[in-house]
């Protein structure tokens, strides 16, 4: 019969993982209707318990958001603009009930290609925090992800918090995203983008991620270099081209064609910095 453990801090979670394979559970929103007609089949090891996992914190030269703050704890902490993107995207994320328990490491470690959490982490230059027993390591979000439903996770680690470099200049974000409906739907495409700025209002640093048209969410490197440089405007947007998505790689399936996931990540991405160069210049 499969175990459920339910640790009360962090030393004897990881002391657990090393002994036997389980599996990491906070909210249960990905893990839970993956059972539907079925019986648990792993062993589990339930976090939600363990207090230091869960916040946000302002660490120097890094904001650390720990891996079971729940989508919830995520809009109502009061948090520079920056975040944004992520705020935005947590109120996209499945009704209150699931921002109430839904966490934002297990966003990350269920690795969906519609994972509404991953584009806005990704254009805040996200790192992912691992602990086991005896190590810690951190690793940029784009190495831990590796394909639909894959990360680097080891079965010893457990992902304690994702870290957010602070910005250099002044710095604002945003998140749109497209599904067959306006609430409560999987995406047919998002995109999330972060700015930063000088004085002059000149782009010194640009990241643009865009979900839902890969195996994972995918950085627009091409876009970013094109924007550095260039002067914050309400037509900013006009400089986002079809070959920036020359790196996407959308599927067919039966919420959308792959050409058509295309269309809508031009039309978010233009969207999305025209929006951003309107409230800076306003």
């Amino acid at each position: 019969m499969p175990q459920y453990v339910v640790p009360e801090n962090l030393e004897i979670a990881l002391e657990v993982l090393s002994g036997k394979n389980f599996t990491p559970l906070a909210g249960g929103t990905d893990f839970y209707p993956k059972l539907v007609g079925s019986f648990v089949k792993d062993n589990v090891l339930d976090i939600t318990r363990i207090i230091s996992l869960r916040g946000i914190s302002d660490n120097g030269e890094f904001w650390r958001i720990g891996a079971t703050t729940t989508w919830s704890d995520i809009i109502e902490t009061r948090l520079p603009s920056l975040f944004n993107g992520l705020k935005l995207a947590a109120r996209e994320l499945g009704g209150r009930q699931i921002q109430n328990v839904a966490t934002i490491g297990g966003n990350i470690c269920n690795a969906s290609p519609a994972a509404d959490g991953v584009p806005p982490l990704l254009a805040l230059n996200a790192h992912v925090e691992l602990q086991t027993s005896t190590e810690k390591r951190i690793v940029n979000l784009e190495c831990f992800l590796t394909g639909n439903k894959k990360t680097i996770r080891k079965l010893d680690e457990l992902v304690t918090g994702i870290l957010i470099p602070k910005p250099k200049f002044h710095s604002v974000s945003n998140f749109q995203k497209l599904g067959s409906r306006r609430y409560l739907v999987i995406s047919i495409a998002m995109v999330s983008t972060v700015l930063e700025f000088n004085e002059t209002n000149h782009i010194s640093a640009a990241r643009i991620a865009v979900g839902s048209c890969s195996p994972i969410a995918t950085r627009i490197n091409k876009l970013e270099w094109d924007l550095k440089g260039k002067k914050i405007s309400p037509l900013i947007g006009c400089i986002v081209q079809r070959h920036h998505l020359d790196v996407l790689n959308p599927i067919n399936d039966i919420r959308a064609t792959s050409s058509y996931r295309k269309e809508v990540a031009l039309t978010l991405l233009r969207r999305n910095l025209a929006e951003l160069g309107k409230k800076v210049c306003a």
